[in-house]
């Protein structure tokens, strides 16, 4: 599950890391993958809650997604509204994710310029702005 968690002012939670192996820090959204006998909203409060310290009472799916041609593995796409801020919990291989808050317009044209990690966060960000109610 991959998350647009977007504040009462509109602004988008993302998070950076350094990755060597693929040349530097790289931009994403808060996500990961599937827990034992998770569905996909429970991974994505899951790890918004340990990624970003934040929890929200609005769900909305953006939908889902193959992740390869050779797999029949799905992200699953969310925005989460309304939030509540507490702290990161973070595993060791996560310590260094560091929070920021961005405008929407402003992640998108990092996304545009290529500075996300992943595509499941650009594909994200896209469809929630785009899609807003």
């Amino acid at each position: 599950s991959v998350i647009v968690a977007r504040d009462d002012d509109g602004q988008v939670a993302i998070l950076a890391a350094d990755f060597p192996r693929h040349g530097g820090e790289y931009l994403f959204l808060p996500g990961g993958r599937r827990e034992g006998g998770e569905s996909p909203e429970e991974c994505a409060r899951r790890e918004l809650r340990e990624e970003a310290g934040i929890t929200a009472d609005h769900w909305r799916p953006l939908g889902a997604y193959a992740m390869t041609l050779d797999s029949t593995a799905r992200v699953h796409l969310f925005e989460a509204r309304e939030l509540a801020l507490g702290p990161q919990q973070l595993t060791p291989t996560e310590e260094d994710f560091k929070l920021s808050w961005w405008p929407m317009p402003t992640a998108i044209q990092a996304a545009e310029e290529g500075r996300f990690l992943l595509p499941a966060g650009p594909l994200a960000l896209l469809l929630a702005e785009r899609t807003t109610p």
